[in-house]
């Protein structure tokens, strides 16, 4: 069944109270319902060269890519569209690789990155490193990426509890990134969405600042007016020490419903009948 879907949007990036510049970089697509979030790293300034490369590739690649599907009136199931972030995000990684053979100051430039695709009632969430997706269903909010780090490793060990993670000196130590190798590992993951659903994106710089139980708070508090509550997510982060740029996308699905059938389905269906 098909269905039509209302999406809100918003995005906020800054520099925090510690950092020089800023290094995260978001791009949303609202024609094509897709948003990308990366946090760069690197000395002279590369992180930032490569975060705004992974994010202006994988978008232009992907809307490219769904263009073409339209135009061809292509079937998008979910492996498809999985399929198709994960095409973008190799993009992306090879342009960083591109740009780094050919300018060496970005040499050893790389960045996080964390993106997502909604079709339908559908949405297909992609990562690579530690920055992060939540969904807040019915006043409950859920982290559905893990984290690429070595912590998380430490957790999934038992060396570590969850709890003292946020504190933990080697939190920032990723295990996968783009701009590293030709390669890159990116996991990806479909969801069902409901209407109400609000899904976060944000960089290690929202995450580290806030724990979860706050973010969900301040989402309970806030559903309906999601520029200002990128603000306050930021500002809240901020408060508690902004050791790290900040960025957080938000995506709320305004509805969804099924759409209404063309005439020429509902006229084979009487048939039928």
């Amino acid at each position: 069944m098909t269905y039509s879907v209302e999406l809100q949007f918003a995005a906020k990036t800054d520099t925090g109270l510690v950092r020089a510049h800023n290094e995260d970089a978001v791009e949303i697509s609202e024609v094509h319902k897709a948003v990308v979030l990366a946090d760069g790293m690197g000395g002279y300034n590369a992180g930032e060269i490569a975060s705004g490369i992974a994010t202006t590739v994988f978008r232009a690649a992907l809307e490219q890519q769904l263009q073409q599907v339209q135009e061809k009136g292509r079937a998008t199931s979910s492996k498809s569209l999985q399929r198709l972030v994960v095409d973008s995000v190799s993009a992306a990684n090879e342009q960083i690789l591109e740009v780094a053979r050919i300018q060496p100051q970005y040499s050893g430039m790389g960045t996080t990155l964390v993106a997502a695709l909604f079709h339908h009632d559908r949405v297909v969430v992609a990562h690579v490193g530690d920055s992060r997706a939540y969904r807040f269903r019915r006043g409950q909010l859920t982290q559905i990426t893990r984290d690429h780090s070595q912590l998380q490793e430490q957790i999934d060990a038992g060396l570590v509890s969850p709890e003292w993670a946020r504190f933990a000196p080697n939190k920032n130590l990723i295990t996968r990134a783009l701009g590293v190798a030709a390669q890159v590992d990116v996991e990806v993951h479909d969801y069902q969405t409901e209407g109400g659903d609000i899904y976060l994106l944000c960089s290690d710089g929202l995450s580290d600042m806030l724990g979860s139980e706050q973010m969900s708070a301040m989402l309970a508090d806030n559903d309906t007016d999601l520029e200002l509550l990128c603000s306050s997510l930021v500002q809240a982060a901020n408060d508690n020490g902004g050791r790290d740029n900040i960025s957080v996308i938000l995506v709320q699905v305004v509805s969804s419903m099924p759409a209404p059938k063309a005439w020429w389905e509902r006229l084979a269906a009487s048939f039928k009948s």
